[in-house]
């Protein structure tokens, strides 16, 4: 390891740091839009503005790149997505009303972290080389969470009548993951065609249309 890449790792001065979130956000964008794969520290490089030789400054590779991504961004936002979810799970509620709230919840996290959640979906993180490594095993978990929560309240809508029961309920909430998650091939803040908002209403109203259970 180069000095002076020993002397950035020790770096915590504001330029530093400020300089190292912008380079971060650059390759989110080229990675959503190249894949993980066909993208390389040369088009991360001109896309920020600099050569590929100052990128070592920062990140020593493509892969630490990558990985620190989800290390200071989307492991926050999974846990803070898990602990929210848990308290609405536990709020009095039925269940379609806790779903709406998850969904919206999801939905808007996505947004408001853009494009780092979709990114994370895009690459698919159980297929990526980093699968092994704990942090990729600690998304993996938190992400299992927030499923098992969903699972949960759609078992709960089964128990107390208000979703179908002649559906699985493992089906119901691929279907509901499904639809939220293919969000990041289209959906982009800012782009004036459709907002989260919209489309947590549109996924509702779909949804609940199927799920809900019919009066006797």
């Amino acid at each position: 390891m180069s000095r002076r890449r020993r002397s950035a790792q020790n770096d915590s001065s504001p330029s530093y740091q400020a300089k190292r979130r912008e380079l971060l956000q650059t390759a989110a964008d080229v990675f959503q839009e190249k894949g993980y794969d066909a993208a390389t520290l040369n088009d991360i490089a001109e896309r920020f503005g600099t050569d590929r030789a100052s990128i070592y400054y920062y990140f020593a590779s493509k892969k630490e790149l990558f990985q620190a991504l989800f290390q200071d961004v989307v492991i926050g936002v999974l846990d803070d997505n898990v602990s929210a979810g848990t308290e609405i799970a536990e709020i009095d509620a039925d269940a379609p009303e806790k779903l709406r709230r998850l969904v919206e919840l999801l939905m808007l996290s996505y947004e408001n972290n853009y494009p780092y959640i979709y990114l994370y979906i895009q690459e698919d993180m159980a297929k990526l080389e980093f699968q092994s490594t704990p942090w990729a095993k600690d998304m993996l978990l938190k992400t299992k969470r927030f499923e098992a929560i969903v699972a949960g309240v759609l078992e709960q809508g089964v128990a107390e009548g208000t979703f179908r029961e002649d559906v699985p309920t493992a089906l119901m909430a691929k279907a509901l993951f499904g639809m939220i998650n293919w969000t990041h091939r289209w959906l982009k803040p800012g782009s004036h065609r459709v907002d989260a908002r919209q489309t947590i209403d549109a996924f509702c109203a779909l949804f609940f249309q199927g799920a809900l259970a019919k009066p006797a």
